[in-house]
């Protein structure tokens, strides 16, 4: 950068750059927003991230990103504990709670298997599903893994480690679009999906 240009505010616009869809014009933009406005929306904006990585954590059942372990899903009793979906993402479990008609638990993977990214099953929370299955008390696994290439390749991983167990294992319905995110599927698409899914 320039040397017109504060160390501070080439940092600012740098950091900004590597959050993903964030490209360098947005980065300016969104540095010299904050250089204007009020003193305290940046110290808001400072403790709200400071929070993030200082009081989240993953839940020690699901994994999903959580203050409270466990979440408060794995907490409710009011939950079904026999149904488990699995997702990739954490906003995946959005996604599902938005539609308001599932109401067991989750397994969140963080990911999916794509040998091209480096990402193989052990870099996902693959394992701690089959132990959680072989804990007893689950009757279904519904996997709700992105359709696509990499979704497809993990919901055929997880069926084979998940073989043995004889846990009931199926498939949201290809009402979703293939090379899709489930976090951008409106609900009722979603619903259809959940409502037509299928065994493995």
């Amino acid at each position: 950068m320039s040397k017109a240009i504060p160390q501070s505010v080439t940092q600012l616009i740098e950091a900004f750059s590597r959050l993903p869809g964030v490209g360098p014009k947005t980065a300016s933009r969104l540095t010299y927003y904050l250089l204007r406005a009020p003193d305290d929306l940046a110290q808001s904006l400072a403790t709200a991230l400071t929070d993030l990585k200082t009081k989240t954590r993953y839940c020690s059942v699901c994994y999903n990103i959580t203050e409270e372990d466990p979440c408060p899903i794995c907490h409710d009793p009011e939950r079904d504990t026999s149904e488990v979906v699995v997702v990739e993402d954490p906003l995946d479990v959005l996604a599902v709670e938005r539609v308001g008609t599932y109401k067991g638990r989750y397994h969140v993977l963080h990911g999916a298997i794509s040998p091209v990214e480096g990402i193989g099953p052990e870099d996902l929370k693959i394992r701690e599903l089959v132990e959680r299955v072989k804990r007893g008390g689950i009757d279904e696994v519904i996997v709700a893994t992105n359709p696509g290439l990499e979704g497809d390749a993990t919901a055929m991983y997880m069926q084979r480690q998940l073989a043995p167990t004889g846990v009931k294992v199926t498939r949201l319905a290809r009402g979703l679009p293939t090379g899709g995110d489930l976090e951008y599927v409106d609900s009722m698409t979603l619903l259809r999906a959940f409502q037509g899914r299928q065994e493995i």
